[in-house]
């Protein structure tokens, strides 16, 4: 069924960029949008690997003067002489998601007016222009360029590419919202199984008895990820308006949870759905980023000798070879609980699909609180099978947590500014990569302070704490109700506001011949190009975490 006025004429005075240019037309497969949002977030993603850097980058002078074991942190910005602490550089860390949050709040409904092909392609030159910036700051020792270029450059892009896609997919699979964000966001998840072996690879071939690689790494992966951001960027369509899945129409009797009315950007934040909805998703995120940032050490104090075949030894009674040894194998721990990460973002998008938001962050707060609280039992039992199955499925809900929010703000708000909407909601992302990690450490080192060994009593504090944390979670998703009349926009309104791209909201409906075709060969050679990427990071991972269970 073909219907005048949505070919996307009238292109006349419209830029290669500019929303009108990306409406889709006849015959487009809705299915080719998916792919074009993961390589994008899946670029964007190795901002959860650059933690693979900070070592060879602590080590990037051969020698340094005695005087820099006294070097600040503003110190450590300017010199040339003294490497750079492990410690300095993390900041460029805080930074990627502090930006990310504060960029996608701000330019969040600036993206609403003029498409994802603009907004990705912005994404692009900054995420991968402020790389390049960072490679100039190795090259120079400069580290304040490190900072601006990865850090705050970066973390624009990486604000802007991480909300493109959302209210476009949400459009396109108005019948399946979770799984079609679920499939963006898992990309962001799985970018560091690609990009830190792959930085890992071109490190060593870069490095000499002069440079440890770092910067030709930084420049060779830059043009990589803009190839791949630019033909997601380019590969975003939009439906017109009114379009729907042929044969699909809304069902007759729908949750109450879900309006199939609109809020403007304006107004979203001054309703206490706003808020409460912040509240889960910062909750749900600094108990797993706390989790995800002492992975490592965690499985290292509390297990010990028995990772290696010598139960019963402690921590703190390992000699340096053997350090090293359990080092390796809890890398495979974390590896494992980035898959996990990565599968609950589709897999619990998905089942809210059938279960419904709220209910799905009913499950990630009730399972998680009896997780964290078995988690010193599992400890002391010395069950690392249990250990690494709870903590993983703690981290599929971590992850399934960013791929719902956006369906569970399109069922409260409506779909017409949900990208602006998640945008600001993001600062919830921003203010828990603060709170995770602090709170996490600082029991940490309190325990420590207090005389507390190395081992599962070390964490079980934090775990209790954590614990907490998602009761309060729980507490205040169980408050989230419909939105009453009076925060909708009227008819006219959004019709007003749809003028440019609308074929219809006050005429037909349909599917206009668009979004046909399933996994047709176009389509099947698009999920190749990031599914097989993918795949390949999925495969060094799992080889570097069967040492775990040897």
């Amino acid at each position: 069924m073909a219907v005048t006025g949505v070919s996307g004429g009238g292109m006349a005075g419209t830029g290669l960029l500019d929303r009108e240019r990306i409406i889709a037309k006849p015959g487009f497969n809705r299915w080719l949008v998916p792919p074009a949002a993961l390589a994008i977030h899946l670029c964007i993603g190795m901002a959860y690997g650059f933690s693979v850097f900070w070592l060879p980058l602590s080590k990037a002078l051969p020698a340094t003067d005695p005087s820099c074991s006294n070097l600040t942190l503003i110190g450590a910005l300017f010199t040339t002489a003294c490497n750079w602490r492990v410690a300095d550089l993390g900041w460029i860390y805080t930074l990627f998601f502090v930006l990310l949050g504060c960029s996608a709040a701000i330019w969040g409904g600036w993206l609403e007016r003029v498409g994802p092909r603009k907004a990705g392609f912005v994404s692009a030159c900054c995420w991968c222009g402020g790389i390049l910036v960072a490679a100039i700051g190795v090259m120079t020792h400069q580290l304040w360029l490190m900072w601006l270029g990865a850090g705050v450059i970066g973390g624009v892009g990486l604000g802007l590419g991480y909300i493109s896609p959302v209210s476009t997919l949400i459009k396109w699979f108005p019948d399946r919202r979770g799984m079609a964000t679920g499939m963006a966001i898992m990309g962001f998840g799985g970018g560091a199984m690609i990009g830190a072996p792959l930085a890992n690879l071109l490190m060593g071939h870069f490095k000499t008895d002069t440079t440890v690689g770092v910067w030709q790494t930084f420049v060779v992966m830059a043009l990589i990820y803009f190839v791949f951001m630019m033909a997601g960027a380019f590969g975003y369509r939009i439906p017109p308006a009114g379009w729907r899945p042929e044969g699909w129409t809304p069902p007759a009797s729908k949750s109450a949870m879900i309006t199939t009315r609109h809020v403007h950007l304006r107004d979203a934040h001054k309703t206490k759905q706003f808020w409460l909805i912040w509240a889960v998703l910062c909750l749900n995120v600094s108990a797993g980023i706390g989790v995800i940032g002492m992975a490592s050490p965690m499985l290292q104090e509390i297990f010990a000798g028995s990772l290696i075949g010598a139960p019963g030894v402690a921590f703190s009674d390992l000699d340096a070879a053997q350090k090293a040894q359990i080092a390796a194998i809890a890398a495979g721990f974390t590896g494992l609980l980035s898959l996990f990460n990565i599968g609950g973002r589709f897999f619990w998008a998905s089942m809210s699909d059938k279960i419904g938001r709220k209910n799905t962050y009913f499950c990630f707060f009730i399972l998680g609180i009896v997780l964290y609280a078995l988690a010193p039992t599992l400890a002391l039992m010395g069950s690392k099978a249990l250990f690494v199955l709870a903590f993983g499925i703690i981290l599929s809900m971590y992850g399934g947590g960013f791929a719902t929010i956006p369906a569970y703000l399109a069922d409260i708000f409506g779909t017409q500014f949900v990208g602006a909407i998640h945008g600001r909601l993001l600062t919830a992302w921003a203010t828990a990569g603060i709170v995770g990690p602090v709170v996490v450490n600082y029991i940490r080192e309190a325990q420590i302070a207090a005389g507390v060994a190395p081992g599962p009593a070390l964490y079980t504090s934090t775990m209790y704490i954590l614990a907490g944390m998602l009761a309060l979670g729980l507490i205040a998703n169980a408050f989230v109700k419909p939105l009453s009349d009076k925060w909708f926009m009227s008819d006219e309104e959004v019709a007003s506001l749809q003028a440019k791209t609308a074929a219809a909201n006050a005429g037909p409906t349909g599917s206009f011949g668009i979004g046909k075709g399933g996994f047709d060969g176009k389509a099947a050679l698009a999920w190749a190009a990031v599914g097989l990427p993918l795949l390949w990071g999925v495969w060094v991972t799992l080889k570097s975490s069967f040492a775990l269970f040897g």
